[in-house]
């Protein structure tokens, strides 16, 4: 589940210990990380001085619950982004047993994107049109593999075959990539597949992933609540196994209920500037 700022991440399953900022390695931004700073929504309400979207990858899910809570309390819409993770409980994030949780998310609004079926991280583009991957979760989970154009839409569109079959309700048309992780060429291979990359803006870097005694909640709170533009696109996860002091019960509702005090709205990636022009395909 790891990811840093922008196009940044590392490895699956270690804790992305470097500062909040994207490393000299990462590959360049996609277009809509950033166009994750763009204008507030213009359906957004009058009253609102700006406009925030919250996003969430999916992960432990050791949060899912208290995440769907503050939101409903918060009257709050976010964007999940899925991948068959394991989780907490035992089982994966897709699995069946999670259907009446997703059932309940769509129910309330929220909008949903892949990302990847195993959680697959971008690695290089290979000299011979292959693409080097690394999946964390699946049959080559932990190894190194190459993927044919059509079989990285695969795992995008995995994700929204499963969804529909368990909530009756497709995705919505955009991605993201484990770990922020692009290129050119998987960007182009999510286009044409119908699903738009969908970044997030550095100060919307929550920061769940580093680890808490070095980076303690309090101190993400406070630059979040400091940084946070109107436009900004959000990333937290769902549960996040390395952390220590978990984000989200101290964090989330100091954070939403600190930025509503502020003037901010919140909406889904549906109402994105960036984003709203492709709802309803693929």
């Amino acid at each position: 589940m790891p990811r840093l700022i922008l196009s940044g991440g590392v490895p699956a399953m270690l804790l992305c210990a470097s500062a909040m900022l994207p490393p000299a390695h990462a590959a360049a931004p996609a277009p809509a990380a950033q166009a994750a700073q763009a204008p507030a929504v213009s359906s957004a309400s009058a009253a609102c001085k700006g406009t925030i979207y919250m996003t969430f990858d999916t992960g432990s899910q050791s949060q899912a619950q208290l995440i769907a809570d503050v939101l409903k309390q918060r009257h709050v819409k976010a964007t999940f982004f899925l991948a068959n993770e394991k989780t907490t409980r035992g089982d994966y994030s897709l699995d069946p047993s999670w259907a009446p949780y997703w059932k309940a998310r769509v129910a309330e609004g929220h909008a949903f994107g892949t990302h990847t079926f195993d959680h697959v991280y971008w690695k290089k583009d290979l000299a011979n049109g292959l693409i080097q991957v690394k999946p964390q979760f699946g049959k080559d989970g932990g190894k190194l593999a190459s993927f044919t154009d059509k079989q990285f839409c695969e795992q995008l569109r995995r994700v929204d075959t499963r969804f529909q079959e368990l909530t009756g309700h497709k995705l919505d048309p955009f991605w993201r990539a484990p770990g922020g992780y692009t290129s050119p060429r998987t960007l182009a291979v999510g286009s044409a597949c119908g699903y738009q990359h969908a970044g997030w803006a550095p100060a919307g870097y929550s920061g769940d992933e580093l680890p808490s005694d070095k980076y303690p909640n309090a101190m993400l709170l406070k630059k979040a609540l400091a940084n946070l533009r109107s436009g900004d696109i959000f990333i937290a996860h769902m549960g996040i196994w390395s952390r220590k002091d978990a984000w989200a019960p101290a964090n989330l509702d100091a954070l939403i209920s600190g930025l509503q005090d502020k003037g901010f709205c919140f909406a889904t990636l549906r109402e994105h500037p960036a984003y709203a022009q492709k709802k309803g395909q693929p």
